[in-house]
């Protein structure tokens, strides 16, 4: 059974700093490039940070030097470590999983989500 779980959302000052955590089983964590995508209420689903297979990252320009993407492969799991937190960074978070090789390429994962709220 497939599982991606987010955590590490909440509410915070802006200014200020959170860590999204997101736990991945049932399939081969490796194989699959993995995405943080994020959703504001009215607003559509934006992408925000990829890294790739080969630990290549990619971020939209509004969290450029601010967020950083990371995975650990021993332990199937992505993160987003967010500094310098915006309102405008407030949003429902989800964590995604892209099928990147021969046999995986097709399937596509998402997770439940975590909320992020920034005030100002």
């Amino acid at each position: 059974q497939v599982r991606l779980v987010e955590s590490g959302g909440g509410l915070v000052q802006a200014g200020g700093s959170l860590r999204l955590s997101c736990a991945a089983s049932g399939f081969i964590f490796r194989s699959y490039e993995m995405r943080w995508s994020r959703q504001a209420p009215g607003k559509e689903r934006e992408l925000v940070a990829t890294i790739t297979i080969g630990d290549r990252v990619t971020y939209v320009d509004s969290v450029k030097c601010r967020f950083s993407i990371s995975r650990d492969n021993m332990k199937s799991t992505v993160y987003l470590q967010m500094n310098n937190l915006k309102p405008e960074d407030t949003a429902v978070y989800y964590c995604n999983a892209v099928g990147s090789s021969y046999t995986t390429r097709g399937n596509d994962y998402w997770g439940q989500g975590t909320q992020v709220t920034v005030s100002s």
